[in-house]
């Protein structure tokens, strides 16, 4: 009798206990839950998601105590034939799949029965991503922390799906949180999600709906009407003005008046990033200068970033950098960016670059040599002026190695007279030999000495070491570039901007190694800063600088692009032709610019990262123009505009709507007296 007795008080105190961990609903429970996940609260890479319908409320209390977005991610578990509770994949919005091949492969199944599956679910999933988002996009989420969200975790199989195929959409981070799960099933999300947050995992778990006093069916309603309420503050809009992009860009965006405090709000959000990545839709727009040089004045003198890297040549960029730091006999700007002669010198001897490069050497002026910023080129064009640094060198620190570095060199010589271009086709055809062992051995016995000549070394000597070791570098990848140039444009793409974030990493090995953490600006085209992933080029295999800091950096780099509708430009008809001062014809329907121009703002700001709503909003694919050096109005669809997806491009774009050319140092009559009028598109 008393052990019947003792087994009734058992039953009795666990059902107490369970009494006193139920939650009242799921209201209830996603106040509960946010309180575990307040590390998150106030970030603005965090997105809340919910998975349908029960995790919708619960979320929401969530995103409503993070002060982060909410939206609902339609997931659709793929059961196998006769055992609906094992999965054998996930479908998700945005034609997301996932397949757990070795297991279709281990029991057999028909692929017609897979495919069978996966439209019977489409279905359905279809049905709710009509109802519940009416044709809104997804949050984006490359590169955002997810929190993913169940109202509780019996097995487990719909969030693990949800985690499988989430993952296709490269977010940074991602945290999978219920109020309630059996603690198997948390232990085993635990390794495939970044983190699990199960507020309680009762060893008695049995069933969800044990845990909640009420524990009705979420109804579609009830869903769309939580969804609604992350966007309430636009519920006073009719429809059609909630959805007008360039109206909801006008009202959303920062209007930018020219003034010193336009860019507060933009640093703010940067933070304590450590790199900032400031593109531009052309080589030759005096806003896109001027106003990068504005942005990063600021970074330099309030946030403590202590070098500028642009998208010019090693040796010439160093010759600014020796300036700016007071260690050249320079006796100006003008003189220090003399280097720059190959085309397009107005790249960088231009009025802007003139006017920030005497800036920072008097900022620099003010400061203790360690605080002082430096100016680094990231390119690898300057083969035979990289050779040329390395010899000099060489033969001031050790001859006998300058002898060998000589004659491993003139390995270059024997084609073309030292044309790289001549050399790169030679070699690529097998007409001649290559040099690349020539230029990595010389790059090696660089390397291995180093330790040997900076331990005998004054700061001025290590820093000469390590612009010599980077030019060594600079031909060794120089040597594999033109060699490439006649394989396909895509691998000598990728080449070049893989050596660019390469030696970003190598300038902030060596400030670090200078004198603490470093913080760097990098300067160049948007189509080298945005994310290549989203856009067309990503599509067909090239890689950027943008995509590459943002997998090797993560959220301590954000990317700014730059645009214009209309204005004139600094550009040449071909290449190595004298710039000229070209009209900028209006963008064209269906891109990017355009839309910005019809926010009728002149110039704004637009904070993609920060306001997920307007984000999503951009997110259908565009086009996006591209001017490089070259601008070529008559066939300026094919030659300068590619789709891409905006938000998931940069993080935050300056607009300005007309703009005008930015001025070379030297100036030739074809820029003085500007294109010719012409009375596009009539012909009249």
């Amino acid at each position: 009798m008393r052990a019947i007795l003792g087994q009734r008080a058992r039953r009795l105190h666990k059902n107490e206990r369970i009494l006193l961990m139920r939650f009242r609903d799921r209201v209830d429970a996603g106040r509960h839950l946010a309180t575990r996940l307040g590390s998150y609260a106030g970030r603005h890479d965090v997105v809340v998601l919910g998975l349908p319908r029960g995790g919708v409320p619960v979320a929401r209390e969530v995103a409503d105590a993070l002060n982060a977005p909410l939206d609902v991610f339609l997931v659709r578990k793929l059961g196998v034939p006769g055992h609906p509770e094992l999965a054998m994949g996930a479908i998700a919005a945005a034609g997301i799949r996932v397949l757990s091949e070795d297991l279709i492969s281990e029991l057999g199944i028909p692929r017609a029965l897979v495919e069978a599956t996966a439209a019977r679910e489409h279905l359905e999933l279809d049905r709710r991503d009509r109802l519940y988002r009416g044709g809104r996009p997804l949050l984006p989420l490359r590169g955002c922390t997810v929190v993913v969200i169940d109202d509780g975790l019996a097995t487990g199989a719909s969030m693990e799906a949800a985690v499988a195929a989430l993952r296709q959409l490269e977010p940074a981070r991602i945290v999978v949180a219920a109020p309630v799960g059996a603690p198997e099933t948390c232990a085993r999300l635990a390794r495939v999600a970044d983190e699990v947050v199960c507020a309680h995992a009762p060893q008695a778990f049995r069933a969800v709906g044990l845990w909640y006093e009420q524990f009705d069916q979420t109804t579609d309603d009830e869903v769309i009407a939580l969804l609604g309420r992350a966007r309430a503050p636009q519920a006073t809009r009719s429809s059609q003005e909630r959805d007008s992009p360039h109206r909801m860009v006008a009202e959303r965006a920062q209007t930018l008046t020219a003034k010193p405090h336009d860019y507060d709000a933009l640093l703010d959000a940067i933070g304590d990033a450590r790199l900032v990545l400031i593109g531009e839709g052309s080589h030759g727009t005096h806003e896109f200068y001027e106003e990068r040089a504005a942005i990063t004045k600021r970074l330099i003198s309030e946030k403590g970033f202590n070098a500028v890297a642009v998208e010019a040549d090693w040796p010439d960029a160093y010759r600014v950098n020796r300036y700016v730091r007071g260690a050249s006999t320079d006796p100006d700007a003008d003189t220090a960016l003399a280097g720059f002669e190959r085309f397009p010198t107005w790249m960088w001897r231009n009025t802007v670059v003139l006017d920030f490069v005497e800036w920072l050497r008097a900022h620099n002026d003010t400061q203790p040599p360690d605080r002082r910023a430096g100016f680094y080129g990231l390119d690898l064009y300057s083969l035979r002026a990289s050779m040329e640094a390395v010899l000099v060198f060489l033969a001031r620190v050790d001859p006998d190695a300058a002898r060998r570095a000589k004659q491993r060199y003139t390995c270059f010589d024997h084609v073309g007279g030292g044309d790289p271009q001549e050399y790169g086709y030679a070699a690529a055809f097998g007409l001649t030999a290559t040099c690349e062992h020539d230029a990595v051995m010389q790059l090696v016995e660089l390397q291995r000495r180093r330790a040997e000549l900076v331990a005998r070394a004054d700061r001025a000597t290590a820093d000469e070491l390590f612009y010599a070791e980077q030019n060594a570098r600079v031909v060794r990848n120089a040597e594999q570039y033109y060699r490439a140039m006649f394989r396909g444009r895509d691998e000598s793409w990728n080449l070049r901007d893989r050596h660019m974030v390469d030696t970003l990493e190598e300038v902030i090995r060596h400030l670090d190694a200078s004198g603490g953490a470093s913080r760097v600006v990098l300067w160049a085209h948007n189509s080298h800063l945005g994310d290549a992933r989203a856009t067309e080029m990503g599509e067909r295999g090239e890689l950027n600088v943008g995509q590459l800091v943002r997998e090797r950096f993560g959220a301590k780099a954000v990317l700014i692009g730059q645009t214009t509708h209309v204005g004139t430009v600094t550009a040449a008809s071909n290449w190595d032709e004298p710039a000229e001062r070209k009209t900028v014809r209006p963008s064209i329907a269906g891109s990017y610019e355009r839309l910005l121009h019809d926010a009728g703002v002149p110039r704004l700001l637009v904070p993609l990262r920060d306001d997920l709503e307007l984000a999503s909003l951009l997110a259908t694919q565009r086009l996006e123009r591209a001017i490089g050096v070259i601008y070529l109005p008559a066939t300026e669809r094919q030659s300068h505009y590619f789709y891409a997806r905006l938000p998931e491009q940069f993080d935050f774009v300056l607009h300005i709507d007309e703009t005008r050319a930015v001025a070379p140092l030297e100036r030739t009559v074809g820029w003085e007296h500007g294109e010719v009028a012409e009375t596009y598109p009539s012909g009249l």
